[in-house]
């Protein structure tokens, strides 16, 4: 099953990216959300093979997830994939200069039930697929607003 979401951002793709990239920040959202997250790598610049344990809540449960960054094209995107318990993820960020000042961010994310029970879950998801991709859309919407604030508090 693959949701995705495309949204222009008005910043340069090289500022995006970075924004795409900070995981130090995306770490500390996660644990504002209640989830633990351990770095598993010591590398400074986003690198494939870069690595993160997570636990967190979810459907009444506590799950525990790996992520490992998998391919970085700086400043084009970056391809990441995260595995639970019977359940693995793809998601691909893919970046394009539209001009020096906007980007077109796509993202797309691909899971694949390896057991009964993430079938199961995936086939829920399924049902409310629409619902699904239009919180996706809103989130990406806000992340580019985010961005594009940033960008334009910098510059």
């Amino acid at each position: 099953m693959i949701f995705s979401a495309k949204q222009d951002v008005e910043a340069p793709i090289e500022h995006v990216f970075m924004a795409v990239s900070d995981f130090e920040g995306f770490t500390r959202q996660a644990m504002r959300r209640g989830a633990e997250v351990t770095r598993l790598d010591a590398y400074d610049e986003p690198t494939a093979g870069m690595a993160w344990n997570t636990m967190f809540h979810f459907r009444g449960k506590q799950r525990k997830m790996r992520i490992e960054l998998q391919k970085v094209d700086a400043p084009n995107g970056l391809t990441a994939k995260s595995s639970t318990k019977g359940l693995e993820a793809t998601l691909q960020v893919e970046l394009v200069a539209m001009s020096k000042q906007r980007t077109r961010m796509s993202i797309e994310l691909e899971l694949d039930p390896q057991t009964l029970a993430a079938r199961l879950l995936v086939q829920s998801l399924k049902l409310a697929r629409g619902s699904i991709t239009k919180r996706l859309a809103k989130r990406l919407d806000g992340f580019a607003k985010a961005t594009e604030e940033s960008y334009h508090s910098v510059s």
